[in-house]
């Protein structure tokens, strides 16, 4: 899944790339209000950690913007306002969530994951097709019953096929909610990924549920 950090305090903002890098997002970061409109107006995110005090343009700006524009990707606020009125500015905006600095950091992932899970209108946590399962909480898999071993891109892939289930993915949506900006793939990486995860979910069993849909991208399901 894709994220974008705007957040003006540089130390913080990269800490937090960092932290979710390492639990398998792709994750874009800008300090600027402006540039962080930009970013928003022309990439699909899952989700957007947007802080409210900002150079060139503010947090609820960006958020009463993009709203306008009928952009409804799910925002998190991230920020030291802390007031009953600044919370209810930005949830009457069309904030998703708003968190409160300081903050925990296991308790930004668990808002995160939440509003992942609205995007792909999803209750359940753990994401089930035959007899594979994408645990979202703890980031693993298991088919039939087995823990499969998966790199964190691997995971990544799969947490995103998983949401999709049934439908056809095309390459250019995994490389736009897979990678960051900063990551330019190669042309044959997402087949090197799409290869390995083959091996691991499809190759012991004969119910395959990864299938190649030749023109238009990859499909996870029971049915090619």
């Amino acid at each position: 899944m894709r994220l974008l950090i705007v957040e003006d305090y540089a130390p913080l903002r990269e800490s937090l790339a960092r932290g979710l890098r390492d639990t398998g997002y792709a994750v874009d970061l800008t300090g600027d209000g402006t540039e962080g409109l930009w970013y928003a107006e022309n990439h699909p995110y899952d989700v957007i950690i947007l802080d409210l005090m900002l150079p060139g343009l503010g947090g609820m700006e960006i958020l009463r913007k993009l709203r306008a524009s009928g952009n409804t990707v799910h925002v998190l606020v991230l920020t030291a306002k802390d007031s009953v009125q600044d919370r209810v500015a930005g949830l009457d905006l069309g904030a998703d969530d708003y968190l409160v600095k300081p903050f925990a950091f296991d308790e930004l992932a668990a808002r995160l994951r939440a509003l992942v899970r609205r995007r792909y209108d999803r209750n359940d946590p753990v994401i089930r097709v035959a007899d594979l399962e994408v645990d979202t909480l703890k980031r693993i898999a298991r088919r039939a019953g087995e823990v499969v071993p998966l790199s964190a891109r691997e995971y990544a892939l799969l947490e995103y096929m998983a949401s999709r289930a049934g439908h056809i993915v095309t390459r250019t949506e995994l490389w736009e909610h897979v990678y960051d900006f900063a990551a330019e793939p190669g042309s044959n990486v997402l087949d090197v990924y799409i290869s390995h995860l083959r091996r691991k979910i499809d190759d012991a069993h004969d119910k395959k549920l990864i299938h190649t849909k030749r023109g238009q991208g990859y499909l996870l399901g029971e049915d090619a």
